[in-house]
């Protein structure tokens, strides 16, 4: 089988051309494609760090990192439960809701435009192929991670 025929090939080229244009796209505000991608998972009610490492497929220090960067930078805040001191909540500060604006504009701009020219019974199956492979990729990393598929 040639490589370029394989569906690691296809995601790959796929997700670094996307990753790509989002990073080109998030530059122009000063944050990068991942920033956005954190920005745009944290509602109105915030959201438990513990929750966004499985979102966005990171490793607990990657994301400690990230997190860090982004208080410093002046776009979220984080506030422990105070029924549970245990669990600590990630909020946008007003810049970081701003922000959120300009990335969720750009993330919906890019999937009307998919949505010209992708017919939705192709769209549907995208998606039940998505979800195969992740779950394929799921059931091989078992014996890594113990049946816990979010964690890097």
């Amino acid at each position: 089988m040639n490589i370029q025929e394989t569906v690691d090939f296809h995601l790959r080229s796929t997700l670094f051309a996307t990753r790509r244009m989002y990073n080109l796209l998030a530059a122009e505000n000063g944050i990068t494609q991942g920033i956005g991608y954190v920005l745009i998972n944290i509602g109105k009610e915030g959201v438990p760090a513990t929750k966004i490492a499985p979102m966005m497929g990171m490793g607990t220090s990657s994301l400690t990192r990230l997190l860090k960067n982004m208080e410093e930078d002046g776009l979220i805040y984080r506030k422990s439960k105070d029924e549970d001191r245990r669990i600590v909540m990630i909020f946008l500060t007003p810049r970081g809701v701003e922000l959120r604006s300009k990335v969720r504009k750009v993330v919906i701009d890019f999937n009307k435009k998919l949505s010209e020219k992708i017919d939705p019974a192709d769209m549907e199956a995208f998606v039940r192929v998505s979800e195969a492979i992740r779950q394929q990729v799921c059931n091989d990393l078992l014996p890594f991670t113990g049946g816990n598929c979010d964690e890097e």
